[in-house]
């Protein structure tokens, strides 16, 4: 069946009301609330949406995870069958402890056209914007990397920033960065949100680089789709015992994998809103009686991207909502 609706501003009220529920955990220690709050949210708005989904990135599975599970079903079951890719909060961490650039995300595309990993925690990545996707190589040295990647966007090495996240398996890598000459911002947290802003127009970063979560790579893969750039990456086992896995599973651990390989479908949807402000989107502003959400949605088809600023009213939402925006609004008004 063709889509032939924009999926996205569905997608988009899923993300939304994850992060305004997320939100309110900001700050106060408790990543389980911070992150269960935002997947009862999501899962409840994404039932509303006129499609026949299944999560194939999701929470885990399901003995681990009661809900947005990998196999999980939403939507209303009628229409268009597709695979979804969630990450409630990418970043619980960050909004536990009040940290900046905790954002909640969704990705939908044709039904079978994501990648999906078994058991395969990390990979190593490069991720770059539209007008440096053909210079890039995985297995050539990182200063070769940096050197294309500042000769197609124009720029000195020096003015190239790459966005590495803060772990001590990335000590040698940093030390690469640094001889070549580039700059580097190091993250907590974040791996989506860090390399979707280093392709959208005027971005905050020119490449990301390093090893980070495999499922994030297919969440990238979504939106890289719609922005365009490229990522590239291969599978690292942490161990014996990941390796081993691999190999059971056929996977080649010299591959190469591209957007492509990640997610192979033409018209993908990718939507995200913020939940602490960060270098990519603002984060949730709570006020009397409603808040304010930041969030980008994109359609790889189109080629659209676009940035909303949502004013949310709990006094209206608490009435045709089963979600608790206001868990201390009035529920006897809710409307049937």
């Amino acid at each position: 069946m063709q889509i032939d609706s924009n999926l996205g501003m569905y997608l988009v009220r899923a993300t939304e009301a994850a992060a305004l529920n997320s939100g309110r955990w900001m700050g106060r220690a408790d990543k389980h609330a911070a992150d269960q709050s935002a997947v009862d949210a999501m899962r409840l708005a994404l039932l509303s949406v006129p499609f026949n989904g299944v999560v194939v990135i999701g929470e885990g599975e399901k003995d681990e995870a009661p809900m947005l599970y990998t196999g999980d079903r939403v939507g209303t079951g009628e229409g268009v069958e597709m695979d979804i890719a969630v990450d409630p909060v990418e970043g619980t961490a960050l909004v536990a402890e009040g940290r900046p650039g905790a954002i909640s995300v969704v990705a939908a595309a044709e039904r079978g056209t994501m990648y999906q990993w078994q058991g395969i925690a990390y990979m190593d990545k490069i991720v770059v914007a539209e007008e440096a996707e053909d210079m890039i190589d995985i297995n050539a040295p990182v200063a070769d990397n940096i050197k294309r990647v500042a000769r197609a966007l124009g720029k000195k090495i020096s003015d190239v920033l790459v966005v590495v996240l803060d772990r001590p398996r990335h000590k040698d890598l940093i030390r690469q960065i640094r001889e070549a000459g580039a700059r580097i911002s190091l993250i907590d947290h974040g791996d989506v949100s860090a390399g979707v802003m280093a392709t959208v127009p005027n971005p905050a970063a020119d490449m990301l680089m390093g090893i980070g979560g495999a499922p994030e790579a297919v969440v990238k893969a979504c939106a890289l789709k719609c922005t365009g750039g490229a990522i590239q990456c291969k599978v690292w086992p942490r161990n014996d015992e990941e390796r081993i896995l691999c190999l059971e599973q056929g996977l080649d651990l010299n591959r190469v994998y591209t957007t492509n390989d990640l997610v192979s479908s033409e018209n993908v949807f990718f939507a995200a809103t913020g939940i602490t402000t960060g270098g990519f989107l603002d984060g949730v502003e709570y006020m009397g009686g409603g808040a304010r959400t930041y969030s980008i949605v994109m359609r790889s088809l189109s080629g659209t991207m676009r940035y909303l600023q949502a004013y949310h009213r709990w006094d209206k939402l608490m009435q045709i909502s089963e979600i608790p925006y206001d868990p201390d609004g009035d529920l006897s008004r809710r409307i049937r």
